[in-house]
């Protein structure tokens, strides 16, 4: 081989390090360097054998390949599909990319791992923004990773949300029987939403305008960033806490699905779930839909639908105010005319129930009179034939019968029967009852006793 220049990956790797060039896009300044890791020397043959070859230790080697390759690669996209995907407890993600040819070790750790909204799958396509460098201890070279995308479909924020849906589906917590319905007159509003953003602002002035008596209480939490979901779920439970909270709005402007995934975050979902009063969701605009949307117990488009979805509106009140004389009047005509219906209705089935009543009770009646009837003739026919018997004994008895037989008998003015000669003294009166009646009679002379 020819004695010409060649190319000195390693250098002195304790002394130059990191003085190399940052891009891998300048081969002829790097080439007349004279010092640094990826410097190009001359070496002497005659020297080399006079004074021994140089020896590097194992990770002066690798050290000095790190360098090399993170000075002269920029950072870059990288597509392919994901292989070997793993978390480790301290929240560090290790994967492989990997096409039809190759593959390429990748390393995403903690902080930049923990800003996914889930991890991808096996065999997902994506794209990896990162740097590449070379992992010293194991001289292995990786793509330390910054950011990871599904490609198509809004990427791994849809996989996300639709696991969330379905899991959440699954236990019920977005099923329709368990939304509770909006007091119709809340005296107390809490809004859950960034204390300077347009929402509440929006908020505020739709409340200010429809329902000025309405009492405004402000939960403010963060709603975009790292975190953010923490701070909504507690703002939640903060606002249905309150005593004298009647519904929670809560709300944000709009954005891009990732400005708005802190509510499409569990725990944003369970804390709507939870909270003990209505929760109306106003989240973005109307074609974005969050969990937070899905879980509440109303889904507003807006922040301004939401807040008049809970505030009636002052001139539609006014108005109801104003037609409740006539409704009440007509209201307690129908309450007397639908009375006086079931009274009559009462009427006739309580005629129609006495009637079927007293029936059995006649025809028993009936049935006791012609007895006791019958019962009074045969009396009266035993009284009448005993009367006719004793009748005849008396008739049998009575001086009347005497009289009729030619007697006649003698009585004084007192009625007094003369029984003796000595009552007949000369010139005193008496009749003499015959069959017929009394005859005046006057004694004559006194008739001398025997």
């Amino acid at each position: 081989m020819t004695d010409e220049l060649s190319l000195d990956l390693f250098g002195d790797a304790d002394a130059g390090a990191h003085d190399a060039p940052a891009s891998a896009d300048e081969p002829d300044r790097r080439a007349g360097a004279t010092d640094g890791p990826a410097a190009q020397l001359r070496e002497d043959p005659q020297v080399a054998r006079e004074e021994g070859p140089r020896v590097w230790s194992v990770s002066q080697v690798n050290r000095a390949v790190r360098t090399l390759l993170e000075s002269a690669v920029d950072a870059l996209w990288v597509g392919g599909e994901i292989g070997q995907w793993t978390r480790s407890r301290a929240g560090h993600c290790y994967f492989t990319l990997k096409d039809d040819r190759a593959q390429l070790r990748c390393v995403m750790f903690a902080r930049e791992a923990n800003r996914l909204p889930t991890d991808p799958d096996e065999g997902m396509e994506v794209r990896v923004y990162g740097r590449l460098t070379l992992y010293e201890a194991r001289g292995e070279y990786q793509l330390v990773a910054e950011r990871l995308e599904a490609i198509g479909a809004e990427g791994l924020w849809r996989i996300a949300f639709e696991k969330l849906w379905a899991r959440l589906e699954a236990e019920g917590l977005l099923a329709g029987e368990r939304k509770r319905p909006l007091p119709r007159f809340p005296r107390t509003v809490a809004v859950v939403t960034s204390p300077t953003g347009a929402a509440l602002r929006d908020v505020v002035s739709v409340l200010r305008r429809r329902a000025p008596w309405v009492r405004l209480l402000v939960a403010g939490t963060r709603v975009q960033g790292e975190g953010a979901a923490a701070e909504i779920a507690a703002a939640l439970e903060r606002a249905g806490a309150h005593p004298d909270v009647d519904v929670v709005i809560l709300a944000r402007g709009g954005g891009s699905l990732e400005d708005l995934w802190a509510f499409n975050e569990e725990a944003v979902a369970r804390a709507v779930a939870a909270c003990p009063v209505p929760v109306v969701s106003g989240v973005g605009h109307e074609v974005d839909v969050s969990i937070a949307d899905l879980v509440a117990d109303l889904r507003a488009p807006t922040p301004t639908a939401a807040a008049e979805a809970v505030a009636p509106d002052r001139q539609v009140l006014l108005e109801m105010l104003a037609a409740v004389p006539q409704r009440l009047g007509r209201g307690l005509r129908g309450t007397v005319e639908r009375r006086q219906e079931l009274v009559a209705r009462a009427l006739e089935r309580l005629e129609r129930a006495a009637t079927r009543r007293m029936e059995p009770l006649r025809q028993t009646l009936d049935r006791h009179l012609e007895g006791l009837e019958r019962s009074m003739r045969r009396l009266l026919e035993r009284r009448r034939s005993r009367l006719t018997s004793a009748a005849g004994r008396l008739e049998a008895l009575s001086p009347l019968a005497t009289l009729r037989r030619g007697y006649a008998v003698a009585r004084d003015e007192e009625g007094r029967v003369l029984r003796s000669v000595e009552d007949f003294r000369g010139g005193r009166t008496f009749n003499l009852t015959v069959q017929d009646g009394d005859v005046p009679c006057r004694a004559l002379t006194d008739r001398p006793s025997s």
